[in-house]
């Protein structure tokens, strides 16, 4: 009897075995990869993600398609790591900040006040890129291409012209940028840390009054439409990429691979181009709307990058490793010794 049994066992189980093979070709074959983003709908980003899915979709023959999450509807970017780590989607286009979450070395890139020009960012990143790629790809996660949100500024409902004015000013801080947090307590001004997805109603209830992003960025936030004024000086360098789990990615034929590839990374290198245009325009369209810029003195800046420097030189290794702040830093010597 328990022969018997166990003969019923196992045919049961190669029976299951056999019916599970068909199945996991069909998941490989008709892929729906889930991306999140905090990018609106309607944005640049967007329009140039559903760019991608439509070609990918054409040339895989519907064997592969991307279902966007935009608007931050799946939360800020820690609550996307957080949801491709348990498997509730599978890719997110985020900020080199949400990047730096998955790899930390991509930190350095945030540097405040450390690009001068999109020319020194375009050369250092195509340096570092390859070591960046490794990093994420030995966490699991594979780079699909590289993006952009640009330069931030601060933007606010109180005149901003110097490190005494943010002490008497409700500062934001994203939750997810510790380099910010080292920065702003170096420079005794108390931040209050809220998501990227509250902040248009702490600007619009008096919770905070400073807050800081691209111009891009404030207007597709619709920040803009609660702030009165632009300080012009750009802080720090805001990347972008697309990532995917690795796992999910070697799953799909190596055709499938390659037309993903050569997509995602030609659509997101003309999207930088456009984004480098629009916080230009955006700039203008803040100015059409009554926002102010206010241009600071040579004083107060250098009082900004003294600041940063500072906070600096406790937080490196904190987040990122010495060597990469050293590769990063002789790359851009490098850069502008041969400009000279």
């Amino acid at each position: 009897m328990h022969g018997h049994t166990l003969i019923k066992s196992v045919v049961f189980g190669i029976v299951a075995l056999l019916l599970s093979i068909p199945a996991a070709q069909s998941a490989e074959e008709n892929m729906v990869i889930k991306i999140a983003t905090l990018a609106p709908d309607g944005s640049s980003w967007i329009k140039t993600l559903n760019t991608i899915n439509a070609e990918v979709m054409e040339k895989t023959k519907g064997k592969v398609t991307f279902k966007i999450y935009p608007g931050g509807v799946l939360g800020d970017e820690k609550d996307m790591m957080r949801k491709m780590q348990i498997g509730q989607i599978q890719c997110a286009a985020v900020t080199s900040g949400g990047l730096a979450a998955l790899y930390k070395e991509i930190d350095v890139i945030h540097i405040p006040f450390f690009f001068q020009n999109y020319e020194e960012v375009d050369y250092v990143l195509k340096k570092m890129s390859p070591y960046f790629t490794k990093g994420l790809e030995g966490n699991g996660y594979f780079l699909l291409g590289w993006s952009e949100a640009g330069f931030n500024y601060l933007m606010s409902t109180l005149y901003i012209s110097s490190v005494s004015d943010l002490k008497k000013a409700k500062v934001w801080i994203w939750q997810e940028s510790p380099m910010a947090k080292a920065i702003f307590k170096e420079a005794g001004v108390t931040a209050i840390p809220l998501s990227v997805p509250d902040v248009l109603v702490g600007l619009q209830t008096g919770l905070v009054d400073v807050v800081y992003a691209p111009p891009t960025g404030a207007i597709a936030l619709q920040w803009f439409t609660k702030v009165k004024y632009l300080t012009d000086v750009p802080l720090s360098y805001m990347g972008g990429g697309l990532v995917v789990r690795k796992d999910i990615f070697k799953k799909l034929p190596q055709a499938s691979q390659n037309i993903i590839l050569e997509s995602c990374q030609r659509n997101l290198n003309q999207l930088k181009t456009i984004t480098r245009r629009e916080n230009q325009e955006a700039i203008r369209v803040m100015q059409n709307n009554g926002v102010k810029i206010v241009t600071p003195p040579q004083d107060t800046v250098a009082e900004f990058k003294r600041l940063s420097a500072a906070a600096l030189s406790h937080f490196t290794n904190q987040t990122f490793a010495k060597k990469a702040w050293e590769d990063a830093t002789a790359n851009l010597e490098a850069y502008r010794k041969g400009r000279r």
